[in-house]
């Protein structure tokens, strides 16, 4: 997986260059690993979407364990997705505001979003979803449907997982914006 990462590591930061630590190198590193072995989710679903086609028009029987189990893998997949997306900086942006400033004022920009924005969202949503996870794990919530999957709580751990992730990935980021800011950029050879 390292080779991978060397290879995601070129592609790092395409709107905004950051410095690495050796801190954060680990924990982007361990957040894309978790990424790409959580990718196969999608492989997966696309074969269960096949079969629940099939099952229906084909044969005329649909099963709503396969629909409900389509919803699921979609859910993990994109949860999963979004650490790892926002360690690429492929994540959805609004630089309108950002994108007549010079590099230090940008990184000073993306400091502050990262501050004001993006981790009292990130807690805000941990901090509720905790008892929400807990609530379904207490009461070993299952689908309403009579023939749906069991273990509803298993899915919505993926909520904690994901934004726990999120969370390390953000603090990642902010680590890097202001190691660049005190730093400077390291000059690659």
């Amino acid at each position: 997986m390292s080779k991978n990462f060397s290879k995601v590591e070129s592609v790092l930061d395409k709107k905004l260059q950051l410095r690495h630590l050796p801190i954060t190198k680990a924990v982007d590193k361990f957040v894309l690993n978790i990424g790409e072995v959580f990718n196969w989710l999608w492989v997966i679903l696309v074969a269960v979407i096949i079969l629940n086609v099939v099952l229906r028009y084909v044969f005329k029987n649909g099963m709503i364990e396969l629909e409900e189990l389509q919803w699921h893998l979609y859910c993990i997949g994109w949860l999963i997705g979004l650490s790892s997306t926002y360690i690429v900086d492929s994540h959805v942006r609004v630089d309108v505001l950002s994108e007549r400033l010079n590099y230090r004022k940008k990184l000073w920009f993306e400091l502050f979003g990262i501050l004001i924005l993006f981790l009292p969202f990130v807690i805000l949503v941990l901090y509720y979803a905790v008892p929400f996870f807990e609530l379904s794990w207490n009461t070993n919530e299952r689908s309403t449907s009579a023939n749906g999957l069991p273990a509803r709580w298993f899915v919505k751990g993926f909520l904690v997982i994901s934004f726990f992730l999120l969370l390390i990935s953000g603090l990642s980021r902010i680590t890097r914006v202001i190691a660049t800011l005190r730093y400077g950029l390291e000059t690659k050879k």
